[in-house]
């Protein structure tokens, strides 16, 4: 039991899927075995998505409930509320918390509304800046991975125009952070891509300076450190070479870039994890789901995708440190 680590799971917004999800992923033995899990919501929160899946909390041996004692009303399902948002970052905040402690190995995340949470009048742009936040952190990074591919982002919750004023340190600190992450995942080659952020990579300055100016100086200085990164490539393909072995990690310049392709691929089981941070956090990498809230449809498979890759990571951490 030693060996087995502590996750600690924030069930997200109480009228979204979140509190569906994280149950029916719970529901299956083989991930109860692998990991103590604390599940970090107000029981009043779980209540309709038991009384919907037939899962109940109770009955799953080994999971602890941790209360933060956020909502006291009723629920509306599938309805957009500033305390059901305000309930949703007390239950992050909680879990960042049991991580920070050393109560638990790592945290995993459902989905929260933004929309929910900035009518509390907190300003928010994502789970991954206010997590960052809580650590103390100023340069944590998205990363969204598969069996198949994996893709870090230099910039996420930003306008396009904003990600188009993306530094060279940026970019630096972003390869940094993808060298080390390839290390946790125990990958013994660290071969990284860097995308272009113009079309065609810039094509020598035809369709803007940017790759040339920005890009490439900060691919010059991670190579003098000895991170094998290449590029700037143009995004078009780059993944398409990835996908087929080329390169161990794609680093996109924007959301989008790398969002599109990675949910293309495999949408229920690309996990979202939050890098640069002193915790290890990943998340599923769907929304709130309001249309389908409180109607047992939702699928869980992307919550155990998340939930395996926790595990996965404290035990790789673990063993690095000794």
């Amino acid at each position: 039991m030693e060996s087995t680590p502590t996750i600690a799971i924030s069930i997200g917004d109480p009228a979204g899927i979140g509190p569906e999800v994280t149950l029916k992923a719970l529901n299956d033995s083989s991930i109860r075995n692998e990991a103590r899990l604390i599940v970090v919501g107000d029981r009043r929160a779980l209540e309709a998505a038991e009384a919907e899946s037939g899962v109940r909390l109770v009955g799953l041996g080994g999971v602890r409930l941790d209360e933060p004692g956020a909502l006291h009303d009723p629920i509306e399902m599938g309805k957009i509320s500033a305390r059901c948002g305000r309930a949703a970052l007390a239950y992050v905040r909680r879990a960042t918390e049991l991580c920070l402690s050393g109560e638990a190995d790592a945290m995993v995340t459902a989905p929260l509304n933004k929309e929910a949470v900035t009518r509390t009048g907190q300003k928010f742009v994502g789970h991954t800046e206010f997590i960052s936040e809580l650590c103390g952190v100023p340069d944590a990074r998205m990363l969204l991975i598969n069996d198949r591919l994996r893709v870090l982002h230099v910039t996420t919750h930003r306008s396009l125009r904003q990600a188009c004023d993306v530094t060279a340190p940026e970019i630096l600190t972003t390869l940094r952070i993808g060298h080390e992450a390839l290390a946790w995942l125990a990958l013994k080659r660290k071969k990284i891509a860097v995308c272009g952020l113009n079309p065609h990579a810039g094509e020598n300055g035809l369709f803007g300076t940017e790759d040339q100016h920005t890009v490439a100086p900060a691919i010059a200085s991670a190579r003098n450190e000895m991170i094998d990164c290449h590029g700037p490539l143009p995004a078009d393909t780059v993944f398409l070479q990835a996908l087929r072995g080329a390169f161990d990690l794609v680093i996109a310049m924007y959301h989008d870039q790398g969002h599109i392709p990675m949910k293309l691929l495999d949408f229920e089981n690309t996990v979202n994890v939050s890098l640069g941070l002193p915790i290890i956090r990943t998340s599923v990498d769907h929304g709130t789901a309001f249309d389908i809230a409180g109607q047992n449809k939702a699928n869980p498979q992307n919550m155990k995708a998340a939930l395996k890759l926790a595990v996965t990571l404290a035990r790789n951490r673990r063993e690095r440190r000794g």
